[in-house]
C-alpha cells in the first residue's frame, strides 16, 4: 500500500514539474510578436526623399519645385519668362548685376506670399514695397524659411583684370538644405576657395563665361576639387563667346566618372 502511494505521489510531482516548465517565457527582441509591438522610429520631416524638379527660364534663372514650396532663383525677363510657373514662395537673388536682379520683373510677377533672400547690396536696390518681404543675408549667414536652410556663401571674382566686376562680399552664392540634399548656385564667381572647400553637395550649379566669371578650365577644376554628385553648367553666356560646355564635361568625366554632368537648355531663344 505504501509502494502505492509514493508511486502516486511521484506522478503528482512529475505532472506539477511539466506545468511549470511549460510556462510561456517572456518576450525578447527578437520575438515577431515583439517586433510587431514596437512602434516605427519617425521619419524626419522632409527626409522622404522628395526630389527638386529643376526647370532652367535662362542664363542664371531658374525655378525649383520640392515638397510644395516653389523657388525662383535670380528672377529676370519680366513675368513673361515665367509663364506657366508656379507662384514663387522663396526667392534668391545673388547680384546688383542686371542678369541677377531686376525690379521690374519683381514688381511684374505675383511675389506677395514670397519671402525674398539677398545680400546688402541688392536689398539697397530694391523698392520700399518688397522690405517686409526681405531677409539679409551676407557671406556666412544663414536663414530657414519653409523647411529650407539657405546658406549664403561667398561669390567673387579672382583674376586681377577681373575683380572689378564681382568684389569680395558684395555678392551671394547659396547652399538650399532641403529635404536631405545640398544644392549649390555659385553666382557670379571664380574657383575660389571658399568653392573648393563645399562639402556634400548633391547638385553644383556652377558659372562659366568670360570675362565676367571663369573660364570652363577653372570650374572644372573646381568641381574636380569638390566634387559634387551632380553638376549643371549654366551662366555660360559671356562676351562675345558662349562657354565649351561640352568640353567641360569631358574634363570633369575624365577627371572623375561618378560626377554626372547635366547639361539643360538655359537659352531657350537661342533654339529658334
Amino acid at each position: 500500500m505504501k509502494k502505492i502511494f509514493f508511486v502516486l505521489l511521484s506522478y503528482c510531482f512529475a505532472l506539477l514539474g511539466c506545468k511549470e516548465k511549460a510556462k510561456p517565457s517572456p518576450l525578447k527582441d527578437s520575438d515577431p510578436l515583439q517586433a510587431m509591438e514596437k512602434p516605427a522610429p519617425p521619419t524626419p520631416n522632409n527626409e522622404q526623399g522628395s526630389e527638386v524638379k529643376v526647370i532652367p527660364i535662362s542664363h542664371a534663372t531658374a525655378v525649383l519645385e520640392w515638397n510644395n514650396v516653389t523657388i525662383y532663383i535670380d528672377p529676370v525677363g519680366g513675368a513673361k519668362a515665367f509663364d506657366g510657373q508656379k507662384q514663387p514662395d522663396l526667392i534668391l537673388i545673388t547680384d546688383i548685376h542686371g542678369d541677377h536682379l531686376n525690379v521690374e520683373t519683381l514688381q511684374e510677377l505675383d511675389t506677395k506670399k514670397a519671402k525674398i533672400m539677398v545680400p546688402q547690396a541688392v536689398a539697397d536696390k530694391i523698392p520700399e514695397e518688397f522690405t517686409p518681404q526681405i531677409d539679409v543675408l551676407n557671406n556666412g549667414d544663414s536663414k530657414e524659411r519653409y523647411e529650407i536652410n539657405v546658406e549664403a556663401v561667398p561669390m567673387y571674382n579672382l583674376r586681377e583684370e577681373a575683380k572689378k566686376f564681382h568684389e569680395k562680399g558684395r555678392g551671394n552664392g547659396y547652399v538650399l538644405n532641403m529635404g536631405g540634399q545640398r544644392l549649390y548656385f555659385s553666382g557670379d564667381t571664380e574657383d575660389i576657395p571658399e568653392m573648393r572647400n563645399l562639402k556634400n553637395i548633391d547638385k553644383a550649379f556652377v558659372c562659366m563665361n568670360l570675362p565676367y566669371t571663369m573660364t570652363l578650365e577653372s570650374a572644372a577644376d573646381a568641381v574636380l576639387e569638390f566634387r559634387p554628385k551632380q553638376v549643371y553648367p549654366y551662366h555660360y553666356r559671356g562676351n562675345p563667346n558662349v562657354s565649351d560646355v561640352a568640353k567641360f564635361k569631358r574634363l570633369v568625366n575624365e577627371g572623375d566618372p561618378n560626377i554626372k554632368v547635366v547639361q539643360l537648355d538655359w537659352y531657350p531663344e537661342d533654339d529658334f
